[in-house]
């Protein structure tokens, strides 16, 4: 069995009705397969178990251009025992874009702490570009889980996606004061780690509150970009392009771009990363950005 094929896997949920410990799960998966056919990436696989779905492949910038692909989960959220994996195979020299049609919600644990767990796994091939742009995450108080995201990139691959998470409900007066988030991030590039990174987010815990740390801000986006020619003129580029808010900033390691978002207007983050995208796609691909059309839905 491939790693990839290791990945995805996952078994039929036991007992899942009728018990209360943190054995218990309800699991969805969803693995998506991309090869290029005639100059056309396809999608020729769209396996999927539980509340998982992708709605058909769009082709809004020509039929040579990348296929976008909304992934669904008509629950709208996790909630305690929730076990989503997704998987996504870019194949060579091809393009897909993937996407959400709404924002995800992280809702509060129940009254055994059960956690939730959502994890991605992002295969793209030499020659292939993928953009993971889901729309934002919100957690409610009392979440408790962890989200982790793994990208296996080959030769010349190329990648662009982002996170962006809101803590808590600021306007109904409802912010994120319990629970705990682990968030994992591994990107590897032809078995070498390039970008490895881990962040508890608790709200119990000074780093939380801490100037040196969380600074009792409630959004955060990262956005991350690999395959730039010349990482220099991105950077450059983003600082002539994005807003002058003082919340984002901008640095490149082991070849891998990172833009950082911390502050507390989720219109704010998502608008700086629409911008960061704008200016950074046509730099990857020579192509302009193409906002899906659900994203205005």
């Amino acid at each position: 069995m491939s790693a990839f094929e290791t990945a995805v896997s996952t078994e039929p949920p036991t007992n899942s009705g009728h018990r209360f410990d943190a054995g218990r799960h309800w699991a969805a998966s969803l693995a998506l397969a991309f090869e290029a056919r005639g100059g056309v990436t396809r999608m020729v696989q769209a396996r999927h178990q539980g509340p998982l779905r992708v709605q058909r492949p769009f082709y809004p910038e020509g039929r040579t251009g990348p296929c976008h692909v909304y992934l669904l989960h008509p629950p709208g959220g996790l909630v305690s025992g929730d076990r989503l994996a997704i998987s996504a195979r870019v194949g060579a020299d091809t393009r897909a874009l993937l996407t959400t049609p709404a924002a995800n919600k992280l809702y509060k644990a129940d009254s055994h702490g059960v956690a939730w767990g959502q994890h991605t796994h992002l295969e793209v091939a030499d020659g292939a570009f993928l953009e993971w742009l889901p729309q934002e995450t919100i957690a409610f108080d009392g979440s408790m889980g962890e989200q982790s995201t793994h990208i296996d990139l080959a030769g010349s691959a190329r990648c662009l996606g982002w996170e962006v998470l809101a803590l808590g409900r600021p306007a109904s007066d409802l912010p994120y004061v319990s629970g705990r988030i682990d968030q994992r991030f591994r990107l590897i590039l032809d078995g070498k780690p390039l970008w490895l990174e881990r962040q508890p987010l608790d709200p119990l815990h000074p780093r939380f509150a801490g100037r040196w740390g969380q600074g009792g801000a409630t959004v955060q986006a990262t956005l991350w970009a690999v395959g730039l020619g010349d990482e220099g003129e991105a950077i450059e580029a983003l600082r002539d392009a994005i807003s002058t808010s003082p919340r984002w900033a901008v640095t490149v390691r082991h070849g891998v771009l990172l833009l950082r978002y911390l502050g507390n207007e989720r219109n704010e983050a998502w608008e700086i990363c629409q911008q960061a995208w704008a200016c950074l796609r046509p730099l990857l691909s020579s192509t302009c950005a193409h906002p899906p059309r659900i994203w205005f839905t």
